[in-house]
Order: C-alpha cells, then sequence, then structure tokens
C-alpha cells in the first residue's frame, strides 16, 4: 500500500505532462520495425524508443493466438502480452519499473506513473489492434478517474471494448514491471482508488 497526502499527490505530478527527454538513438525505424515511444520517468518526461522488429510480431501473434475462442480468453492474451512488452519495454529504459508509483522517483528514468503506464500500454493495444490481432475487442480512448475532492487520486487507464460493448480497463499500474496487469470492467474499476487513513485502495 501507499501513503498518500494531497501535497505529495501535486509534487509528484502525476497527472502534468513534463518537458520530454529526448532519445539520442536515430529518430527513425529499421524497416520492417514498428517503432514505440516508451513512456517513463513519470508524466512522460523521457522517452525511450523501442523498435518491435519481426521477432516482436511473431511473439505477439502466438500469444495472442492462444485468446481466439472468446473474448475471455482473448483477455487472458493481452495480460500475457502487456507482460512480453514491459519486458521489452525495461531493456530500452535499463530500468525495472517498481509497481505503483513511489513520490520520490518522479523525473528518475524508467520509473512509471499511471499516465506513462496507460500510454504505453494504449500503444501497445493499437500496435496489436493495427497487426490484426485482437479479434474480440476494439481500443477505446484512455480514461480516467478520480480528482481528489472526491477522496481519490487520479489515476488513468487503457481501454479495449468486447462485442457485448463492455468496456474493460488494462492497468498495469498494480503489479511490477512484466507482472499480468488488472483486467477488470470499467464500471467496477472507476469505484476503485479510495484514500482510506492515508492509503491506497
Amino acid at each position: 500500500m501507499m501513503r498518500l497526502s494531497i501535497s505529495h499527490l501535486f509534487l509528484a505530478g502525476l497527472v502534468s505532462i513534463s518537458t520530454v527527454g529526448a532519445d539520442p538513438r536515430p529518430s527513425h525505424a529499421a524497416p520492417g520495425t514498428k517503432r514505440i515511444d516508451i513512456c517513463h520517468g513519470y508524466g512522460c518526461a523521457f522517452r525511450s524508443r523501442l523498435d518491435l522488429g519481426p521477432g516482436d510480431a511473431k511473439r505477439f501473434a502466438s500469444i495472442l493466438a492462444a485468446g481466439r475462442s472468446s473474448p475471455k480468453a482473448e483477455r487472458a492474451a493481452i495480460a500475457q502480452a502487456v507482460a512480453y512488452f514491459e519486458k521489452r519495454a525495461q531493456q530500452v529504459t535499463g530500468v525495472r519499473d517498481a509497481p505503483q508509483s513511489k513520490f520520490g522517483a518522479s523525473k528518475i528514468k524508467g520509473q512509471m506513473d499511471c499516465v506513462d503506464e496507460s500510454t504505453n500500454t494504449d500503444a501497445l493495444l493499437r500496435y496489436l489492434g493495427g497487426r490484426g490481432l485482437l479479434r474480440h475487442h476494439k481500443v477505446e480512448a484512455k480514461t480516467s478517474r478520480g480528482f481528489l475532492l472526491d477522496g481519490r487520486y487520479p489515476h488513468w487507464t487503457a481501454v479495449v471494448r468486447a462485442p457485448d460493448g463492455v468496456k474493460w480497463v488494462v492497468d498495469s499500474w498494480y503489479a511490477p514491471m512484466g507482472g499480468a496487469p488488472d483486467i477488470i470492467p470499467l464500471s467496477d474499476w472507476k469505484q476503485r482508488g479510495v484514500l482510506e487513513s492515508g492509503a491506497l485502495n
């Protein structure tokens, strides 16, 4: 659990977008690769370029193939895809992100808040969708919950929509880097994040 206060929230800059750190590597991706900018440092303070090549494409195709049978199976496959993606992201940031946000880690390369996590997960989901690997879900716009005055801190997540219209969050903030994200109905997720005695629920 993480101890929070309103003053800490503002100091951490969980919902602010900071100056983007430049990646010194070439700005163009090699043929046959898809470049994704990995956000880290809180509020996308830094961006590191991750080039997903043919080997990555095959790995994602294999992972998502296990989810073809149903929306439920595909959500389980999405969780595995996020875990693999985060391990690849660690290779370019050079640091393993700790689970949840530590306020002292703001502007530290490799550490991620919910803005970083949701942006990276959304980019992955759009990559998977663009390759036709998501058969049962459509990628929706990111969403947030909480605004301090309601007793919850601001928190962002990526979202997918199932064929029945139900929206599901893919929230990778709670787990260690490379761990399985929370994939739960958006309606349930919206009720979480309550601050009780300074602790995050």
